[in-house]
């Protein structure tokens, strides 16, 4: 009796966890919440990190149609501070699109989401996809890639403030991308001094009249921001999937997240890499 109680649930299991999947309409509500620009409602389902994998690719295929080429991956909740807001303790992957990258200077309307909200991050560039796929230290890391650029990512909350976020829900809507302004390479030579620059640099945010909103270091992101690129190609590894040489990879928040208001200039600037600051700027309307 008992071996058939295990195998009846056994059979039940996978019924149980399909009927956890959200439904075709509330999976459609949400990406047109995110067309719109407009506060989204929830799931309506208690999903698995497996289940919103699955959610993820539904999804990006009904808001990416006119984003362009898939262009790489972010590195989401890689900040112990964001995994606190955001009631999960692992990272996340979510895929960039083409128009989603806007370059250094861009002006960018305030309420370009439904729940818009920048930081300070850090863009790398594959150079060698096969040697990075392979790649076990952050100092193979950096040897694998082309160059490593500053970012500002400008993610997008885009739930009704009252849906309780947890992982499988922000992995299911693509861990909030929404749009980013990439600035230039900063020269970083494939050395143990510059991994060890990259985990000290000093990383702040400022507005237009030279205020600090915030900031922190290079140790904020897996306690180095090549960590991040390890764990991309790890993630993507473990699914059978691989990069490509080029694929652009956001490497998460070195700093709060902040609302943008209309008439703000927000600039980030990275210390302790190169002689003079790194710097990426923005503007709100």
């Amino acid at each position: 009796m008992r071996r058939l109680m295990v195998c009846l649930l056994m059979l039940l299991a996978p019924l149980s966890a399909q009927a956890e999947m959200p439904s075709e309409a509330n999976l459609k509500a949400v990406a047109d919440a995110w067309l719109m620009k407009k506060p989204a409602p929830d799931f309506g389902a208690a999903m698995t990190m497996v289940e919103a994998a699955k959610v993820q690719e539904q999804y990006t295929g009904l808001i990416a149609k006119d984003l362009g080429k898939a262009v790489g991956y972010k590195a989401a909740l890689t900040n112990p501070a964001v995994q606190k807001r955001f009631n999960y303790d692992k990272p996340l992957r979510g895929t960039l699109y083409e128009k989603m990258i806007l370059q250094a200077g861009a002006r960018v309307p305030a309420a370009y989401g439904a729940r818009p909200v920048f930081e300070a991050d850090l863009m790398a560039v594959v150079g060698d996809a096969a040697k990075l796929m392979a790649a076990k230290t952050p100092l193979d890391a950096l040897g694998a890639l082309r160059e490593i650029r500053t970012f500002i990512e400008m993610p997008d909350i885009l739930f009704d403030p009252r849906v309780k976020l947890d992982g499988p829900t922000l992995l299911g809507v693509n861990a909030l991308a929404r749009l980013g302004v990439l600035g230039n390479p900063i020269p970083l030579p494939a050395t143990a001094d510059s991994v060890t620059k990259l985990a000290e640099m000093k990383v702040e945010v400022v507005d237009q009249t030279g205020a600090v909103l915030g900031g922190g270091k290079g140790s904020d992101v897996l306690d180095n921001p090549l960590n991040a690129v390890l764990w991309i190609a790890e993630s993507l590894r473990a699914e059978g999937k691989a990069l490509k040489n080029g694929d652009l990879l956001s490497l998460g928040s070195f700093s709060a997240l902040f609302p943008p208001k209309s008439g703000m200039t927000v600039t980030v600037r990275y210390s302790g890499l190169t002689p003079a600051p790194a710097e990426v700027a923005v503007t709100f309307e």
